[in-house]
């Protein structure tokens, strides 16, 4: 979906590298005399986001030792709760709840709102409110990791600050009466931490202890230390990756691009310049039979009824809206 900062007119970002570079604001004034705005920027870093954040890519690192280690259901175990964690992202709180681009049924809701605890992103009002201001506003200050601010900012340094006045002004403004009337989605904000540390962090490392014999320390390391790293890391290149590295088939006016590389890690999210030119499409994608687990597993949940309503943007519209304002690329 298109921000307000594009008119059609000028093409926010020419490349990768100019759009690193691209500053929003500036730290000093017409007379060169440092802004008042910019000293309060630097005093609002989160420094408890920022060493958790070192102490959780650290303790990463570490689980690549303890691989060889493990044993083989281990791993198997780590990969299935990253692939829930996924999908707790993208069919959950993506998907489903930002965009309401299909309809769940009770027990399908349940499942994705336990799989998004496990996920550990904020509860799904807040990541689904602050992912409806992202697209309403791309790549402006109310962007809650706004591209425009480099990648590193719009990868993980957004974390690591208060967020712009902008972004809960705008977020204050926007209708979220839908997420308010979804007992799930207010069950889980109320008992969110208790959620996550079952979900995220106990639930993972009992099960190999307890049915298959490993040591606490490695399904600690393994199946919750890694595994909830990786998947971070994933839904981070979203907001980084592809909105800098990739074509524009759709619309070369606005800055999301299409990543497979981000594709192939975040099960489906990476036809990124695809999902904001037709953010109501549940498939994210206009090739959802290609590689896109996520719209693989809506399917099925649809064929097994527990999912309804599935939208999509027909062949004609996005043909025209290829024709009209993509880069010629396919």
């Amino acid at each position: 979906m298109r921000g307000p900062n594009t008119d059609g007119t000028k093409v926010p970002f020419c490349n990768a590298k100019e759009e690193i570079s691209a500053r929003v604001e500036t730290s000093e004034d017409d007379s060169g005399q440092e802004r008042p705005d910019a000293r309060r920027q630097r005093q609002n870093i989160v420094w408890r986001n920022v060493v958790l954040m070192c102490l959780l890519h650290l303790g990463a690192v570490y689980a690549l030792v303890l691989i060889p280690k493990a044993k083989p259901l281990t791993l198997l175990w780590a990969y299935f709760c990253f692939l829930l964690t996924a999908l707790g992202v993208t069919a959950g709180a993506h998907r489903l709840w930002s965009h309401r681009s299909y309809q769940a049924k009770l027990p399908l809701r349940i499942f994705l709102a336990a799989a998004n605890s496990m996920a550990f992103q904020n509860d799904i009002f807040e990541w689904s409110r602050d992912h409806r201001v992202h697209h309403k506003y791309s790549e402006t200050d109310a962007d809650p990791h706004n591209a425009r601010r480099g990648f590193f900012f719009s990868h993980i340094g957004w974390l690591f600050v208060r967020k712009h006045r902008d972004v809960i002004e705008k977020g204050r403004k926007l209708d979220v009466t839908d997420l308010l009337a979804d007992p799930v989605v207010q069950f889980q904000r109320k008992y969110y931490k208790i959620s996550v540390v079952l979900m995220c962090f106990v639930i993972p490392t009992l099960v190999p202890w307890y049915i298959w014999g490993e040591t606490l320390w490695n399904s600690y390391f393994l199946a919750s230390i890694l595994r909830y790293t990786i998947s971070l890391n994933v839904t981070w290149l979203v907001n980084s990756a592809a909105h800098m590295y990739g074509n524009r088939p759709y619309d070369k006016h606005i800055s999301p691009r299409q990543n497979p590389l981000v594709t192939l890690g975040a099960i489906g999210e990476g036809f990124h310049n695809y999902h904001h030119t037709f953010p109501y499409d549940y498939s994210a994608s206009e090739f959802g039979l290609n590689f896109n687990p996520t719209t693989w597993f809506i399917d099925i949940m649809c064929w097994l009824g527990l999912a309804t309503d599935r939208k999509r943007a027909t062949q004609s519209i996005i043909k025209a809206r290829k024709a009209r304002t993509g880069d010629g690329s396919s």
